[in-house]
């Protein structure tokens, strides 16, 4: 993964403390410079984090990506940033996935589901979706993280390899180009 594609999109310490938000409550944690770096390492894991932590139904997801990126020393602005995956627009369609894959999981026959905006609807269809949309959600998380991690890894060992093949490219035609200066001398 290009380095530099990275730091155009994700904010940098500055601006991540002036605006931090609800996670701010980690204080001086985010000072720590370890979670600012881009290398492999850090990248592969905060996509993990943040691919792990967009599926969790619930609120402040932003602090647990947070939490989980100081604790595993991942690159915590590119954690925190994966999370907006799941979005007021993104989460029923996400959420109510999860919550036919847990169902389908446990064996549980899904509920048809008439939409209606209050606490009341709410309060009670919890009780009933609870357990496959935990499950469902669960799975789901664990296997993006994996997959965050691995394609992160594969990508940039790629780009890598890239690069050097490129500068073994250069380097030879630099040397070639001398070799030729001197023949014509």
């Amino acid at each position: 993964m290009p380095r530099k594609f990275i730091k155009r999109h994700i904010p940098d310490a500055k601006q991540l403390h002036k605006h931090c938000g609800p996670i701010g409550i980690l204080g001086e944690h985010l000072h720590r410079p370890s979670l600012w770096h881009l290398n492999r390492h850090s990248v592969a894991r905060a996509f993990a984090i943040g691919l792990f932590c967009t599926w969790l139904p619930i609120p402040f997801q932003t602090i647990v990506a947070a939490f989980f990126a100081i604790v595993f020393c991942a690159n915590l602005p590119l954690s925190v940033v994966l999370v907006f995956i799941s979005n007021p627009v993104t989460m029923p369609a996400m959420f109510y996935f999860a919550y036919r894959l847990g169902a389908r999981i446990l064996g549980i026959p899904p509920d048809a589901i008439n939409f209606t905006f209050s606490f009341e609807w709410l309060n009670r269809m919890i009780e009933h979706i609870w357990q496959p949309l935990l499950l469902g959600s669960l799975v789901l998380a664990a296997l993006s993280a994996m997959l965050g991690y691995v394609l992160v890894r594969i990508l940039w060992r790629i780009h890598i390899i890239q690069r050097w093949q490129q500068r073994k490219k250069r380097k030879l035609s630099s040397l070639s180009g001398k070799q030729n200066t001197h023949r014509s001398d």
